[in-house]
This record gives structure tokens, sequence and C-alpha cells, in this order.
């Protein structure tokens, strides 16, 4: 009967478990072992084992470099932005206004809306012909003609990152809100009656209580943002230039536009190595905070 017990968690998650190893690990696995081939498909005579060959050519490739520092700027400043605009909206819903319950509704639009449709609407919006942010900023003085802003080098990239904070924020307003609504009203009141300020019940209170669930959202936005390119590949398709490439974009484009899947295999082997990283970090860092707590 014990023995039965002991084993009914891992009869539970066996399926997960299976279900993990085929549409996770197997694709690792054979994603690692077509990085070492010579894989063109419309060259089926060169296919060959070439052992380290794609990731000596990876590490000299500027492409891959221009890739990697707009893939750490786009996870920063993309992650960063979701979570400020988050955040606040999260502090919002949490106090009580008569039209909260529709509010909080409402806030799930850019969340459910699918990527394509998200980067089609920004990307007319951003039109240097007849968009209607340039439209805005010209009747507001701030702009004194129509400006490009998806074919310049300077602004596309930040004008995607605005695009996918605006579809990516609600993920952070709804985990933020629910750690605010597991707050005890009792420790606000103790704080309130000790002459705390509402800085210091803020800062003393809230954002100790909000760690744990910070840490998670951000990990996991992190991992979302890093693999996303759908809504690049729409707006910009990697342009003017390279100015918005990513990691997950330039392994793409390789392999579906010049059909190399070895080249693009060792691209995604890069990106998967620089998460594993970050996870690894977040793992410890938690182990460690844990163990000091103990």
């Amino acid at each position: 009967m014990n023995s039965k017990k002991l084993l009914f968690p891992y009869v539970l998650v066996t399926p997960a478990v299976i279900i993990t190893v085929l549409i996770v690990f197997i694709p690792i696995i054979e994603t690692s072992i077509m990085s070492l081939f010579n894989y063109v498909i419309w060259k089926p005579k060169d296919y060959k084992f070439i052992f380290l060959s794609n990731y000596i050519k990876v590490l000299k490739d500027p492409v891959f470099w221009i890739s990697l520092k707009n893939t750490a700027i786009w996870v920063t400043g993309t992650v960063s932005l979701q979570l400020i605009l988050g955040f606040v909206t999260a502090m919002l819903l949490n106090r009580d206004f008569w039209w909260r319950g529709i509010a909080r509704s409402l806030i799930l639009i850019p969340w459910v809306t699918p990527s394509v449709i998200t980067a089609l609407m920004w990307r007319w919006m951003y039109d240097g012909n007849s968009g209607v942010i340039n439209d805005l900023l010209v009747r507001v003085g701030i702009l004194k003609e129509y400006f490009p802003w998806l074919a310049n080098n300077s602004t596309a990239l930040g004008s995607v990152m605005v695009a996918l904070m605006w579809q990516g924020f609600p993920f952070f307003s709804i985990m933020i809100l629910a750690g605010l609504q597991a707050i005890p009203d009792s420790l606000y009141e103790a704080a309130e009656v000790d002459g705390a300020t509402p800085l210091q019940r803020f800062t003393m209170i809230t954002l100790p209580m909000l760690i744990p669930i910070l840490f998670t959202s951000i990990l996991l936005r992190i991992i979302w943002v890093a693999n996303s390119m759908d809504v690049i590949y729409v707006m910009t398709g990697g342009g003017p230039g390279y100015s918005t490439y990513t990691l997950p974009l330039y392994s793409f484009i390789k392999a579906y536009k010049f059909m190399d899947f070895g080249y693009a295999s060792t691209l995604a082997i890069f990106l998967t190595l620089f998460l594993v990283a970050v996870v690894a970090g977040y793992v410890v860092k938690v182990l460690k905070s844990q163990g000091s707590m103990e």
C-alpha cells in the first residue's frame, strides 16, 4: 500500500513527461545532430558530416553578432517595458471603482489578439504615408512631417518593441494583480496604525510580497520574448538591413528562405544555450535565497 502511494504521484506526471520528451527533448536532439551536418535542401549532393564547422562559421558571422546584440536589446527592452506598464496597470486595477470588472476583462484584449493581427495593426499604425501615429504626432506638433518608423535603422527595433510591449503587458498585469489580491489587508492596516506612509507600505509590504511572482513572470517573459519572431517578421521582415534581426528570426530565415537547415540549427543551439544559462542562473539564485531563508 505504501509503495502504491509513493508511485501514484509519478504515475500522474508520466503523461506530461512523455509529451515533454516528444515535443521538446527529441527535437532538441535532432537539431543538435543536424547542426553537425552541411544540410542545404537544394544541395542534396553536398550533404555531409562537418562536425563543428557550422559553429565556427557562426562565431565568424557578423550577422550573428548583430542578431545577438539585437536579441539582448529586444529581450531587455521589451520585458522591461511590459513589466513597468503591467505593474502600473495592476496597481490601478487593484483599486475599487464601479467598472473595475469590465476593465479587468478589457485588459486581456492585447494578450488574446493573435500575433499576426497585432503586427499588421501596428505596421499600419506606423505607416509612413497614412499611419495614425504619424498623423497624431503631426497634429500635436511633435513632428513636422510623417516619419518612416519601420524603415529607419535607428527606430525600427524600438518601434517593434513597443508593439510587443502592448501585446504582452497584460500577462504581467494579471500575474501582479493576482499577487496583490493575495496580500492580506491586515498587513496594510497594521502598517497604517504604526504610521507608515503609502510609499513605505509599498516598499515594505507590497514589493517584498510580490517578489516571487515578479521573478517567475520575468523569467517566463524572457523565454517567450527571446523565442518570439512572428511580430518582427510581419512588421519588418528583419529590415531595414539587419537592424531588426534577432537570433530566432535569423535562424528562421536561414532555414526557410535559404534552406540551410544545418546552419539554422546551429543558430538555434546558440539561442538555446543562452536561454539555458538564464534559467540555470535563475534557479541557482532561487535555491540560494531559499537556503539563506532557512
